[in-house]
């Protein structure tokens, strides 16, 4: 399990300069050499991700996720007040497979903060940037969040200019 900074992607992708997490895991003198991800979080998103050496066990930690062995949960901090719990149906738009795929969202409310929420979130499907896309449809942007939110949220004074999602597993 490692710790991903925001900002970090999980995967290598286009020589743009962002900084990702299988080029880190290979240059750190004190991590066992051959790790890679087997799972992914938003470069934006900080948070736990479980890594393996070989294919063999990145497939089972892939299956004990899949299998509900391990739970991701991610907390964040949206703008607004939401219900206490709520689920999200919703479709999203895959643009791989050019058509909208099933998505499910549930969160429950752990705290008011002002005229913001922490949340603690369980999706049911992986799609691409699911939790954000999901909580702005309904209102409630992630905080921090620049591709998803509404023209009229102001900044957060005061607070770190970062998205705030945050993996962990249970």
């Amino acid at each position: 399990a490692v710790h991903k900074p925001a900002g970090v992607r999980v995967h290598p992708a286009d020589a743009d300069g962002t900084p990702d997490l299988t080029t880190w895991l290979s240059d750190a003198p004190d991590i066992p050499q051959g790790l890679v991800p087997a799972q992914r979080i938003d470069a934006d998103a900080s948070g736990i991700v479980l890594c393996g050496a070989t294919a063999a066990t990145r497939g089972q930690i892939s299956g004990w996720l899949a299998d509900g062995l391990i739970e991701k949960t991610y907390l964040v901090v949206v703008h607004g007040r939401t219900r206490k719990t709520g689920v999200i149906r919703r479709p999203l738009l895959d643009a791989r497979r050019g058509r909208p795929l099933p998505a499910l969202t549930r969160y429950s409310r752990l705290e008011w903060i002002g005229g913001y929420t922490l949340l603690a979130i369980q999706i049911e499907t992986g799609r691409k940037h699911q939790i954000r896309r999901h909580l702005h449809s309904i209102g409630h942007p992630v905080v921090g969040d620049k591709r998803y939110r509404t023209r009229r949220i102001p900044r957060v004074p005061g607070w770190p200019d970062r998205l705030w999602l945050h993996a962990r597993v249970t």
